[in-house]
């Protein structure tokens, strides 16, 4: 599993980064950053939470 940001959707709420620093943090623009290149698959609960928990449904799964 692969996740994308759509920096031009991302408000900077930092809710992904904030609840899952190993996944993501955020630029020096408080845009969303996936840190991870292949979500491993222990980790694809948290990813989905992430996507689901985004305001602006800015994160998504890029298969």
């Amino acid at each position: 599993m692969q996740l994308r940001i759509d920096v031009d959707a991302c408000q900077g709420h930092s809710r992904c980064a904030l609840a899952y620093p190993e996944i993501f943090d955020v630029d020096d623009d408080a845009k969303a950053v996936v840190l991870v290149e292949h979500i491993p698959p222990e980790w694809q609960d948290k990813a989905l939470t992430a996507i689901a928990n985004c305001p602006e449904r800015a994160i998504s799964v890029d298969e």
